[in-house]
């Protein structure tokens, strides 16, 4: 199938595209739910320094593992709904969230909409003019469709002179993974 589309094959592959446009090797990026790390390792190929973080141990363990020596990511086992008090506000160009459950992990484990939220109205902080949150939502689940209707509900209470906010979604393929993208206004 991956030949068939060109352009982009997933959402992955257009997160991917946009993430690549918008980073340079001196920013900082988050990567708030490292899952088994494959995002974190390409943010680490674009990025100065990816902060890297998961609830589950298995998480920080299988990111570990594949980065091997890489050396400009910090990984720590810790909620999405919080981050670290020395990461200072309006210092991060990108966030991402890949949202649901851990890939071979527990499917009852998955994230919560009340703590992606509270991470969300946090990452905004964090964020500086002209960066972004990225948003990957698995709405297959009850819990994930649920998450993402309430993430969606959200954004779009946010102001369009301060965020500008785009929905990626598969029209086309039922209950597929969509991709929502929040970038912050540049001053002036």
């Amino acid at each position: 199938m991956r030949t068939a589309f060109s352009l982009f094959h997933s959402h992955l592959d257009l997160a991917h595209s946009y993430w690549s446009k918008l980073l340079t090797r001196e920013d900082i990026v988050i990567d708030a739910t490292c899952g088994n790390g494959h995002d974190t390792l390409f943010l680490s190929q674009l990025a100065a320094k990816v902060y890297a973080f998961d609830l589950q141990e298995k998480a920080i363990s299988s990111t570990k593992t594949l980065l091997g020596d890489v050396s400009n990511v910090h990984l720590e086992a810790r909620c999405h709904s919080t981050f670290p008090a020395n990461i200072p506000q309006s210092s991060v160009k990108l966030i991402v969230y890949n949202l649901g459950y851990l890939p071979g992990g527990n499917k009852e484990l998955t994230t919560m909409t009340e703590t992606t939220l509270a991470s969300i109205k946090a990452a905004e902080q964090l964020i500086m003019t002209g960066g972004a949150i990225s948003i990957t939502c698995y709405p297959g689940h009850p819990q994930g469709a649920i998450e993402q209707q309430k993430i969606l509900e959200y954004v779009k209470t946010l102001p369009p002179q301060l965020w500008n906010c785009c929905f990626h979604e598969w029209v086309n393929r039922a209950a597929s993974p969509s991709l929502l993208l929040l970038q912050k206004a540049r001053e002036g």
